[in-house]
């Protein structure tokens, strides 16, 4: 028999908090289920995160911890950040001892710390994925304690043993690995017209402020200057942007909290204006488009200015600080809008960055761990 039906494996997928692990994670646990499709897979996430919605959704089981991040400013959580730890770990071998997972994998986010700390406390093979180009701290503390970790950048035994590393790009969604939707019919779509350029705005799962900001300020100029806009707020800036796109009359300014069709949003766009965390990056990369990107410097260790600039230092994305959104945004953008051979060249250097088979990659690395 292939090996696609010969067998079947246990797993434990841990993480979560922000689309950034959660839909690597599904990634990789599809990519199982293609392989091996009597596997069971479950998840396991922070009660009250976006992930205890976002799993059911791609039709997977998942159960939450009750943990959170450590504040950074002093806090009354912070007292019950210690009990909340111990407890998570309980939680996770009394979980871990009840499915029996042939191996635990950790995508980084709350809940991969206590899950990882307890599969390898009792000998499950276990494997991380690091997405960005900064290790997160999560993922520090566990790398002694793994066998393997899969990483998206180069450079990283400067934060993981270097025997343990392997490279292998972040897995993302399979609709973005195979956009081959021509652009009018992405159009289309949106009820947008193929004969005007498009700017698609993409803050994260769950929005920017100072994008969204600068969008709001900018719509005018955007229509004046005959350009279309495709827009993910976030569930909190939605109502404000709805109001301020429907107060113009021409119909190519589109405001959306969520974009499920992000296949099509990115075939839609010319250029993309986007925050630069590690999904939305490889997620460019694959579908190599010319992009302005604006990390958040409200991440930890700025990991996202590092994703940036390694983008930006190989010609692959133009670059702007948060805090000069405002003035310095669109344009730049409006710039790049009328630059096609600028455009050219971004799109052909950041799609020589994709890694298409990451989530393939990653599950060969887990497969040679588990017995």
């Amino acid at each position: 028999m292939s090996r696609e039906t010969s067998k079947s494996y246990r797993v434990i997928i841990s993480g979560g908090g922000t689309g950034g692990h959660i839909y690597p994670a599904v990634a990789i646990a599809n990519q199982i289920k293609l392989l091996y499709p009597n596997s069971e897979i479950l998840f396991v996430g922070a009660k009250g995160r976006m992930e205890m919605t976002r799993v059911p959704e791609a039709g997977y089981n998942i159960i939450g911890l009750t943990i959170a991040g450590l504040q950074r400013r002093i806090t009354l959580e912070n007292l019950s950040f210690p009990f909340k730890v111990f407890s998570s770990i309980r939680a996770a071998r009394k979980i871990i001892k009840e499915f029996k997972p042939d191996a635990v994998v950790g995508v980084g986010g709350y809940a991969s710390a206590p899950v990882l700390f307890a599969g390898t406390s009792l000998k499950i093979p276990s494997l991380i994925q690091e997405q960005n180009s900064y290790a997160g701290i999560t993922n520090k503390l566990l790398a002694k304690r793994v066998n393997k970790i899969c990483v998206a950048y180069e450079g990283m035994n400067n934060f993981f043993p270097a025997s343990k590393i392997v490279v292998t790009g972040n897995p993302v969604r399979q609709d973005i690995v195979q956009v081959n939707t021509a652009q009018e019919e992405a159009l289309a779509f949106f009820n947008l017209q193929p004969s005007k350029k498009t700017i698609l705005v993409i803050g994260g799962s769950l929005g920017a402020r100072t994008i969204n900001q600068s969008t709001e300020k900018y719509l005018s100029q955007i229509q004046d200057s005959g350009y279309q806009l495709i827009w993910q707020t976030g569930k909190t800036f939605f109502a404000q942007a709805q109001t301020a796109v429907n107060s113009y009359t021409a119909s190519g300014l589109k405001a959306f909290d969520f974009i499920r069709r992000m296949d099509l949003a990115y075939a839609a766009a010319d250029v993309v204006i986007s925050r630069a965390g590690a999904l939305s990056i490889s997620e460019l990369c694959l579908v190599g488009k010319p992009v302005v990107l604006v990390p958040s410097p409200n991440v930890a260790e700025d990991h996202q200015t590092k994703n940036a600039m390694a983008l930006v230092q190989r010609e692959a994305a133009l670059f702007v600080k948060d805090a000069e959104a405002d003035d310095k945004l669109y344009a730049t953008t409006f710039s790049l809008m009328q630059n096609l051979e600028k455009q050219k060249q971004l799109g052909q250097n950041i799609l020589k960055l994709g890694k298409p088979n990451a989530a393939a990659t990653i599950v060969d690395e887990l497969i040679k761990l588990m017995p």
